[in-house]
């Protein structure tokens, strides 16, 4: 009997409400232009900063970026007054997760319309300006034109449809069939779970290459990560199939295995989504105590925050092999290697995942792919510039450049110097739209005292 053991997928009404430097902004004016004026650039093109620069965008398009002193600013502009910050491209959650916005009657109570635009809202809120949502539900995809409208506040979203897993599909003529159907209903790509068996796997990878939709996520035990690989497998997602296929390996041996699995995922073209600081937390090697305290969980639901309490009471789960930081540290070793060898890596969390809370989760991943002796612009990169080449069929983004989709990050000190410094923005702008840091802050607030009520 087939059985997936899925990861507690826990993925929340904002007002379109548009502000320049800190004052609201009709919405119907978001469309003049923005002047960000003598700002230090980190463009993600090259490795470095573009001191005392103009960058303006006109709608969702940035149209010019040049020294300052040699930009004329429009008329009619909005200037954002940026002497002394860093303006980047905007962050992006490459395995996040969106709520269901049609959950049906059996659904817990905090799955309603709140939860899905807080969510939205929260990965704002830290910079996440493109959300690549990994598990579909039915109507799921309106919330894109709500997004794109103006309705909601929300990140540029591309979304999986509903999972392929061992629950979903019971032959290769159904994974065939329902393939078809998810790029008929317009998803972006395909979300693989465990409990696929090889034969359905195929069936569901020569279906996706044919019909032109990528397919990305796990690794299901009976396919195995090399055969994966071997059928086009986009993403692999939490890497949980390289440590898998690791662990078949005596200690001496597996360094060579790592070597030929690492250089064989590069050739490939595979993108590596690691999510580490979740997988420490499933594995059960994570400081419990310490992430209950996380202050970040006053902005979701307590039924969501209990949950993740109840496991922390009980870690573990059939993904934990052997010892925890044994598992923990061939996970990082694996990032390390995958990233000295020149691997395609995309940031992502997981959330709202197991005490990742949507963007707030950005910051507890990126001390652990620091510990994988990745510097800052590389991680960066794996968040803005990957996540354009990555996207680069869909849309122009990921760098600070004429031409590109102006999603941004104004930020007061050199994320370069200190990745921290992404905590402590002045504003975020999606597809053109600015959110002050006093307007997200409000918002915020009024997250907080719903959740407190």
């Amino acid at each position: 009997m087939k059985k997936i053991l899925p990861l507690l997928c826990l993925p929340l009404f904002v007002f379109a409400v548009y502000f320049d430097a800190g004052q609201p902004i009709s919405p119907q004016s978001h469309h003049a232009p923005y002047a960000f004026t003598n700002v230090h650039v980190i463009s993600m093109e090259t490795e470095g900063v573009w001191e005392n620069y103009t960058v303006i965008t006109e709608e969702d398009r940035i149209v010019k970026v040049g020294p300052a002193d040699e930009v004329k600013i429009p008329g009619d502009a909005h200037v954002i007054d940026s002497e002394g910050k860093y303006l980047m491209p905007g962050l992006a959650e490459m395995h996040g997760h969106v709520p269901p916005t049609d959950p049906g009657p059996t659904a817990p109570s905090y799955f309603n319309d709140e939860y899905v635009e807080h969510t939205l809202f929260l990965y704002v809120s830290a910079g996440i300006t493109t959300v690549r949502g990994m598990l579909g539900y039915p109507n799921q995809l309106k919330l894109k034109d709500k997004v794109n409208n103006g309705d909601l506040i929300g990140p540029n979203l591309y979304l999986a449809g509903p999972s392929f897993n061992g629950n979903t599909v019971s032959s290769p003529a159904q994974a065939r069939e329902r393939v078809k159907q998810q790029k008929e209903d317009g998803w972006d790509l395909l979300k693989v779970h465990p409990g696929l068996t090889r034969p359905e796997y195929d069936a569901m990878a020569e279906t996706a290459n044919e019909i032109g939709i990528h397919f990305g996520g796990h690794v299901p035990q009976e396919v195995g990560i090399v055969h994966a690989i071997e059928m086009g497998q986009l993403t692999m997602d939490h890497i949980d199939g390289y440590v898998a296929y690791l662990n078949a390996f005596e200690e001496q041996e597996r360094d060579q295995r790592m070597a030929e699995i690492i250089q064989m995922t590069k050739e490939a073209g595979v993108w590596i989504v690691p999510t580490q600081a979740l997988w420490e937390t499933i594995i059960g090697a994570a400081d419990y105590h310490a992430m209950k305290q996380y202050d970040e969980l006053k902005y979701i639901p307590d039924a969501v925050k209990q949950n993740y309490f109840n496991f922390a009471e009980n870690p573990g789960s059939s993904y934990s092999t052997g010892d925890p930081e044994a598992q923990a540290e061939l996970r990082r070793k694996l990032l390390e290697e995958m990233n000295e060898a020149g691997v395609k890596i995309l940031m992502g969390t997981d959330a709202p995942q197991l005490f990742s809370v949507p963007g707030f989760s950005i910051h507890r991943e990126l001390p652990l792919m620091q510990e994988a002796n990745m510097t800052n612009y590389e991680i960066i990169e794996t968040g803005t510039k990957n996540v354009g080449e990555y996207f680069a069929e869909w849309d122009d983004f990921g760098v600070v450049a004429e031409g590109q989709r102006a999603d941004l990050i104004l930020l007061n000190e050199n994320p370069l110097q200190d990745l921290s410094a992404i905590k402590n923005h002045s504003g975020v702008m999606v597809q053109g739209k600015w959110y002050s840091r006093d307007m997200i802050d409000k918002k915020l607030g009024e997250i907080e005292a719903y959740y407190a009520n």
